[in-house]
Parts: structure tokens; C-alpha cells; sequence
């Protein structure tokens, strides 16, 4: 089964390693089973039931829906996240931001995050499970605020969830400020692929003509939110880094670092307020 519904998605032009990814995950999630125990039940004879979740599965992948939607799920940093149409979908490049922060943590003892753009919640809810800070989300959607508390609840960690455009809802200061911002450039947005296009978010994808609009609002007032030695740490495009930077440096900021994510694009800028 795990070949057969594989083959249909390579049939709709789906990447190989990427069909069998989501064919895999699709049964693995309706036989509700590890995926070990898919390959010793490869054989398996399909209830009524699994076949016909399976088929409507299949069926809207092929229209086009993102798989995490179709399931209500998708992992991330090792444990399941709750999403829904109207927050973006959480992605692998950005677990390597919140494992760096999760250690920055740990090493300075932070005490208070910031995670604006929190979508899901991703971000803030794993930094709150896997470390002892004090964590504030917020984001201008109420469909992304309900979702962020849900995952919140789900994975029962304890984190002050507002509805706010950016910073203007915030009080207080904190020791670092995250931020995964709608960074894609108006020229991109036309020829992203049409799972993300016509389903996701254009409020959590689009970041104006040159897609730097959030760059330059977050750096013009992250630092009235941040202590003295406080981290700013955002997501970016693959090719952003050096206007990023410069957007950075022109705000105040100083030890400005670029990193870079498993597929060795540039993805995560660092920088620190020193006053």
C-alpha cells in the first residue's frame, strides 16, 4: 500500500523522496501505528474504513491540499503540532532556529522570549517545553492565536498567548525575541508551488515587493523590547542575508551572525542589542 499510494503522487508530479515521505506519514497516521510496525504490515488488509480515509487522503492531495492540513497535523521538533487552514505550516529549516535558541537559552539562563509571528506556535511552544523561560507569543491573526493556544494546551505548557500586530500589543522587556516573518518578495509569491499559494496563509507568506517590509518594522522597534544584551533572532529568505543585515545594522544592532540550515542556505540571522 505504501508503494501503491507513492506511486500515484510521483504520478501527479510529486518529488520520489517526497511522495514516499507523505505516503508513509498519510498511513502511518490512519492505521494509527509506529513505522516500524508499517513495514512488518506491509501485507496488511485494509478495513472499509482506513481505505476509504486513505482514498479521500489521496484524493485531495492530489487537488492540491498540504498534507498537514488533510491530517490536522504536522511535526515538528519531534512532537506533533496542531494546524489548520488560515496558520502557516511549520517547517524543517525552521527546527534549526528554535534548536539554536533552545540552546542559547540553557547557556545564558534567558529568562523571558518574545515570539512574534508565532503562527502555529511552533517556536514559542517548543521553546516553552524544552526550556524553563518565560515565553510570550503573539501574532495578528485570531485563527494563528487560537491555534498557538491549542498547541499550548496540547502539549500543556504554559505561555502568554496576545493578538497583536507585531509589537503593539507587547509589554515588557525581554532577554531575546524570535520571529519567523512573512518574508517572501511579490515576484516569488506568483510562482510558489500551488499547495502553498492557494492554501496557505498569504498573510504569513508575503512580506511586501521585496519582501523585507517585517525586516525593517521588527528592526526599527525589537530594541524598545529587548534588555540590554538581549538577542534578536529571525528567520529569513535564502537570499536575503546581507539586506537583512544591513537592515540590522542601520536599527543598532551589533554582532550580527547569518546561519545557515541543513541544505546550507542561509536561513537564520542572529544579531544583539547592546544599547
Amino acid at each position: 500500500m505504501l508503494k501503491k499510494m507513492s506511486d500515484v503522487l510521483i504520478s501527479e508530479g510529486m518529488d520520489k523522496q517526497e511522495a514516499f515521505s507523505e505516503a508513509k506519514y498519510a498511513i502511518t497516521f490512519v492505521l494509527q501505528i509506529s513505522v516500524s510496525m508499517l513495514y512488518l504490515q506491509g501485507d496488511k488488509q485494509l478495513s472499509q474504513q482506513e481505505n476509504q480515509q486513505l482514498q479521500y487522503i489521496l484524493q485531495q492531495r492530489r487537488n492540491g491540499e498540504p498534507l498537514a492540513y488533510i491530517l490536522g497535523e504536522r511535526y515538528f521538533m519531534g512532537i506533533p503540532f496542531f494546524v489548520q487552514p488560515g496558520v502557516l505550516i511549520p517547517r524543517q529549516e525552521t527546527e534549526l532556529l528554535c534548536e539554536e535558541v533552545i540552546c542559547k537559552i540553557k547557556q545564558e539562563n534567558l529568562q523571558k522570549v518574545l515570539d512574534i509571528c508565532t503562527g502555529s506556535g511552533c517556536i514559542g511552544v517548543s521553546i516553552a517545553k524544552f526550556t524553563n523561560a518565560k515565553v510570550c507569543a503573539a501574532d495578528i491573526s485570531p485563527i494563528a492565536v487560537a491555534v498557538a493556544q491549542k498547541n499550548a494546551n496540547i502539549h500543556e505548557v504554559k505561555i502568554d498567548i496576545i493578538q497583536s500586530d507585531l509589537f503593539l500589543n507587547v509589554q515588557g522587556k525581554y532577554d531575546m525575541i524570535t520571529a519567523n516573518p512573512p518574508y517572501i518578495d511579490a515576484q516569488a509569491y506568483e510562482n510558489l508551488d500551488r499547495s502553498v499559494r492557494d492554501y496557505e496563509p498569504a498573510l504569513a507568506l508575503q512580506g511586501g515587493e521585496d519582501g523585507l517590509i517585517f525586516y525593517r518594522k521588527i528592526a526599527e522597534k525589537a530594541s524598545e523590547y529587548l534588555n540590554l544584551r538581549g538577542y534578536l533572532v529571525q528567520e529569513i529568505g535564502y537570499d536575503q542575508a546581507d539586506k537583512v543585515r544591513n537592515i540590522l545594522l542601520e536599527a543598532g544592532f551589533s554582532n550580527i551572525q547569518i546561519k545557515q540550515d541543513y541544505a546550507k542556505l542561509d536561513r537564520i540571522v542572529w544579531a544583539q542589542w547592546l544599547g
